[in-house]
């Protein structure tokens, strides 16, 4: 059972993982896709795990980043 499981993770998540490199040059959502895959994956791969402990970081980094400085505009002026 437990190698027809490992099979079936690598057919799904690895069916997932090329759909979602597809998507970089076609449309569709590939940053939602490809983390999915990996985390199918990383459920029997320690490489899988890797690569989604390194995505998570690299997200991590993106988003903390404060938005730029905007000012104010003031309409009231005549």
């Amino acid at each position: 059972m437990t190698m027809l499981k490992k099979i079936l993770v690598a057919f799904v998540g690895g069916s997932l993982l090329l759909a979602g490199f597809a998507m970089l040059v076609l449309p569709g959502p590939a940053v939602v896709v490809i983390p999915a895959a990996l985390a199918i994956l990383a459920v029997e791969f320690l490489w899988a795990r890797r690569w989604l402990a390194w995505l998570r970081e690299r997200y991590k980094t993106f988003f903390s980043n404060k938005p730029a400085f905007c000012p104010k505009i003031n309409n009231d002026k005549p």
